[in-house]
């Protein structure tokens, strides 16, 4: 017969929701790196393309979507010819610029690239 544990619920550790909707958009790939070169300044989608090696053109399309959706990215389109689209971040995008560059501090000193294995 098996033994039934009883334990205090409330007692379980839980991860923050705050963190739990950070990571649910910031953790998908490709996002961190749209969103740091983005605290650059404004950029032209083909500006992006190019800073941010093996992002295909659809991939960079949907992650500008979700982060748009999201509140973070402003999407502006100049009238051409040519007909131009940058983004820029909003006010609430721009303030992960201090968070941001603290995970790369943090990544430099313990996050070394070989240890992401090759490809990487």
């Amino acid at each position: 017969m098996a033994v039934e544990r009883s334990h205090d619920v409330a007692g379980c550790k839980r991860v923050d929701g705050g963190i739990t909707r950070v990571f649910q958009l910031l953790g998908k790939r490709w996002t961190g790196p749209i969103v740091s070169v983005l605290t650059g300044g404004p950029a032209y989608f083909v500006d992006l393309r190019r800073a941010i090696p093996g992002i295909s053109e659809r991939m960079l399309s949907d992650r500008l979507t979700e982060l748009a959706a999201a509140g973070l990215v402003v999407r502006e389109v100049a009238e051409g010819p040519p007909l131009r689209v940058s983004y820029r971040l909003t006010e609430a995008g721009a303030a992960l610029k201090p968070a941001l560059r603290e995970l790369a501090v943090w990544a430099e000193k313990h996050l070394p690239e070989e240890a992401l294995g090759p490809g990487c």
